[in-house]
């Protein structure tokens, strides 16, 4: 499954079936509840859609009172809360913040940040991940044992004499790090000290997050976006904006459960 958030609209494919769930408002994170039921981020609030019947039931408002707020990033943690981030639409002066969704209740973890991406845990469910993506580093943040951060982030990857720009990540079962860097058309594998021990190219730019799917969680799957691209460039590779999958990796891990 997969966002295009400009569409305000989720999707999924299987067996050659695509599937559709539309948004008022953008869409862009979501995690697992149950069979049927995932929690999703949206401009205004969290929200539980149901993936057979289309029912979609407010969580609780995410920046309601903004109307230039958006959700962005996010992911479940292995402790069954919720991590989204928000920004600010059209500007990336530092106006977002990363949020938790635990139990029942929203809660600020940290704000001031631009652009919040590569939301991810440690298979320990000890350590989360995050970037500001202008600022090019990766944070490694220490947790407790209820998935709530203790002290300040640190950073883990510095990316800034390579001139990219990180986007969404994901964990695999090991613990390494698969990090979409956009604009670069590729996903970096990096070991959980910080370490780069792999590169996958992929035929469109702008990669923007990776997740592991499929038997044995052995495919990554990675999107990709036209945002930012000119008419010339779409015409000269349709790739760009497609999902691809990248076979034999990892292998991953299953997304845990969000418990509302």
């Amino acid at each position: 499954m997969w966002f295009d958030i400009l569409s305000m609209r989720l999707m999924s494919r299987e067996a050659g079936q695509t599937r559709i769930w539309s948004f008022n408002s953008f869409a862009s994170a979501m995690g697992w509840v149950d069979r049927d039921r995932v929690i999703v981020a949206t401009a205004t609030d969290l929200r539980l859609l149901d993936l057979e019947t289309g029912t979609q039931e407010p969580l609780c408002p995410l920046e309601a009172d903004d109307p230039a707020s958006r959700s962005n990033d996010g992911r479940a943690d292995p402790h069954g809360g919720f991590w989204c981030s928000t920004m600010r639409i059209g500007d990336d002066g530092g106006a977002g913040a990363i949020y938790r969704y635990f139990r029942g209740q929203l809660t600020r973890l940290r704000d001031g940040i631009a652009i919040a991406n590569a939301i991810c845990f440690a298979p320990s469910g000890r350590v989360a991940y995050f970037t500001d993506t202008p600022t090019r580093q990766v944070m490694r943040w220490r947790l407790d044992a209820e998935g709530w951060p203790l002290g300040e982030p640190e950073p883990l990857i510095d990316l800034r004499p390579a001139g990219v720009n990180p986007d969404g990540m994901v964990t695999d079962a090991a613990g390494n790090l698969w990090l979409a860097l956009w604009g670069s058309g590729r996903v970096a594998v990096f070991s959980s000290e910080g370490r780069q021990c792999g590169s996958h190219p992929l035929p469109a730019a702008q990669s923007s997050c990776p997740v592991f799917g499929g038997p044995g969680y052995t495919t990554l799957l990675v999107t990709s976006a036209a945002a930012e691209l000119s008419q010339p460039d779409l015409t000269r590779n349709a790739a760009h904006g497609r999902t691809f999958a990248l076979r034999g990796l990892g292998p991953g891990r299953p997304e845990p459960r969000v418990i509302l």
